[in-house]
């Protein structure tokens, strides 16, 4: 059993991601800012009060929101690797990358439209990752629900057969903490769809 640092804990992924490796037996270090209202109980869960942006300067942040995905990150891969902590499983989305306009005309265009600047710092968070000592594995999950985990989804690592769809945040979850050891999509981008 692992011990797994999840950031954004206190919400959508991160909190389905806290409790599916709580089920899986690992220990969980929850970081959000507001850890205290992360509603699960379990004694091998530890919350932690904190931003990812810890080292960033406030005006930054403030003025510039759409570079939050690409300095949290660069942060946390700088820590991995002072740290000498080898895996980084992280969540993009579909669109990131060179899964980017591969979603059909109309979804291209909303995608573009609503999304298209916080993709671009998408785009340079998975640069920094890439480019990274670290063993990683870059998710892109596509339209995402609250529904429950089905264990129906796919994991789509080639990119011919990339098309965009909806999964539940329990299922992204459920794929992430496999992840933890298993090394079948290292260095791998898989887009997560059902």
């Amino acid at each position: 059993m692992a011990t797994v640092l999840i950031i954004g804990a206190s919400r959508g992924i991160g909190l389905e991601t806290v409790r599916a490796a709580l089920e899986a037996r690992h220990s969980v270090r929850a970081l959000a800012r507001s850890a205290r209202r992360i509603p699960v109980d379990h004694p091998k869960l530890e919350r932690m009060a904190g931003d990812a942006l810890e080292m960033a300067t406030g005006p930054e942040i403030i003025l510039k929101p759409t570079r939050f995905f690409s300095k949290a990150t660069r942060v946390l891969v700088t820590a991995m690797e002072e740290a000498q902590v080898k895996r980084l499983i992280c969540v993009t989305g579909f669109g990131a990358g060179d899964s980017r306009c591969r979603g059909g005309f109309l979804y291209n265009a909303v995608f573009h439209l609503l999304l298209g600047r916080v993709y671009d710092d998408k785009d340079v968070q998975e640069r920094i990752v890439r480019r990274s000592k670290l063993d990683w594995v870059i998710v892109r999950p596509v339209i995402l629900t609250n529904g429950p985990k089905t264990n129906a989804y796919r994991a789509l690592a080639d990119p011919r057969r990339w098309t965009c769809g909806f999964i539940s945040r329990a299922d992204v979850a459920d794929f992430l903490v496999k992840q933890i050891d298993d090394d079948a999509f290292l260095h791998k981008t898989p887009v997560l769809t059902s």
